[in-house]
C-alpha cells in the first residue's frame, strides 16, 4: 500500500457503521487540488417525471459504500494505488428552480477543469448529465458517450420543456457535446409513443443495444465493440441505474421490466477499462423506493468499479 495516496478508512480502524460519511468512506476535501479523481454529489430531482426522491440519492449511495473493500478482487485493480481521490462533497443545487440548477452544476463543475481530477458523479436525475458534458466539453470538445439506460433520454420536450431527464441527450447533440460516431446506448426497453422512439439516436449516428439484445448473454463481446468504437478520444459514462431491472433495483423514479442483470452492469463498467474515461455518473436512485437499500448498493459498486477503470489505476 502506497502511504502517500488517501486511503478509505478500514473497517478494522473503525466499525463499518461509524466514521466517514463520505463515499467509500474516502477523506472529504474542500478544492480539487492535487486530486486524480474525485466523488460529488448532485442531489437534484425536480427534472423527474414520475417518483420523485433522487435528491436523496448521493447520501444513500454513500451510506451504502461502507463496505466496499480497497481492492477489486475480480479484476486486480487497485485504485488507491495509484491515484489520488477523495470525495469533494455535494453541488449546492436550487430546490426550486431546475434551470437555476442547471447553471449552478455547470458553473461548478468548470471550477474543475483547471485540475487533473476525473469527477465521478453521485445523482440525482438524469437532467444532471447534461450541464456536466457542458462543463467537460470546454476543455474536451465532443466526447464518447457509454450511456446505460432504460431509455434513450432523447425525447424533444417533456410537458412543453426542453429540460428534464428525459431530454439530456438531444440537448446535448444539438450542443456539439457528443461525438455522435462515438455514442452507445445499452439496455433501452419497455414502450414508446410510436415504433420511432428509439431512433432518433440513430439517425444521429448512435449504436443502440436495446435489453433484449442484451438478453441471455455475457456483454464482454458487447464492450469489446464498443471500445473498438470509442478508440482513444475522450469519454464519458453515464449509467442510469433504471438500466438494471427492477428485481435487483426497485429504488428509482421510472423502473422498467425486463431490464439488465447486476452482473451485465458490473461487465458494461469493467469492460470500459482501457477507453479515456474523462468522467462519469451514476444518476436516478430513489432511496424512498430502496427499502432494502440493495439499488443505492449495487450504484455504490458501480461506482467503485468505474473508479478502478479509470486511466493509470494499477492493476497488481
Amino acid at each position: 500500500m502506497t502511504a502517500h495516496f488517501n486511503q478509505p478508512q478500514g473497517g478494522n480502524e473503525m466499525p463499518r457503521f461509524a466514521g466517514r460519511g463520505t463515499m467509500l468512506r474516502l477523506p472529504a476535501a474542500e478544492s480539487p487540488e492535487g486530486l486524480d479523481a474525485a466523488f460529488i454529489g448532485v442531489p437534484l430531482d425536480i427534472g423527474t417525471s414520475l417518483r420523485a426522491g433522487t435528491r436523496f440519492g448521493p447520501r444513500s449511495i454513500r451510506n451504502e459504500s461502507v463496505m466496499i473493500r480497497p481492492y477489486n478482487m475480480a479484476t486486480g485493480a487497485a485504485p488507491f494505488d495509484g491515484l489520488q481521490v477523495a470525495d469533494l462533497g455535494d453541488v449546492p443545487i436550487n430546490t426550486y428552480n431546475l434551470l437555476e440548477s442547471v447553471r449552478i452544476i455547470e458553473a461548478h463543475y468548470d471550477t474543475l477543469l483547471p485540475h487533473k481530477v476525473v469527477p465521478l458523479t453521485l445523482g440525482g436525475d438524469h437532467t444532471i448529465t447534461l450541464p456536466i458534458l457542458r462543463s467537460l466539453a470546454k476543455k474536451h470538445g465532443p466526447v464518447g458517450l457509454v450511456h446505460v439506460d432504460a431509455h434513450t433520454d432523447t425525447n424533444d420536450h417533456m410537458f412543453g420543456e426542453k429540460i428534464a431527464h428525459g431530454t439530456t441527450f438531444r440537448r446535448a447533440v444539438e450542443e456539439g457535446l457528443l461525438d455522435c460516431k462515438r455514442v452507445v446506448q445499452i439496455g433501452q426497453r419497455a414502450q414508446g409513443y410510436t415504433s420511432a422512439d428509439f431512433q432518433w439516436g440513430v439517425d444521429q449516428g448512435f449504436r443502440l443495444f436495446t435489453a433484449e439484445q442484451c438478453w441471455y448473454r455475457p456483454l464482454a463481446p458487447l464492450m469489446d465493440e464498443v471500445r473498438q468504437t470509442m478508440g482513444d478520444g475522450p469519454v464519458y459514462l453515464s449509467f442510469d441505474i433504471d438500466g438494471i431491472d427492477p428485481a435487483w433495483a426497485p429504488g428509482t423514479g421510472t423502473p422498467e421490466v425486463g431490464g439488465l442483470t447486476s452482473i451485465q452492469g458490473l461487465e458494461i463498467v469493467r469492460g470500459c477499462r482501457g477507453l479515456n474515461l474523462i468522467g462519469g455518473d451514476l444518476v436516478e436512485v430513489s432511496p424512498p423506493y430502496d427499502q432494502s437499500g440493495n439499488t443505492a448498493q449495487l450504484a455504490a459498486n458501480l461506482l467503485y468499479e468505474m473508479l478502478c477503470v479509470l486511466p493509470r489505476v494499477p492493476v497488481r
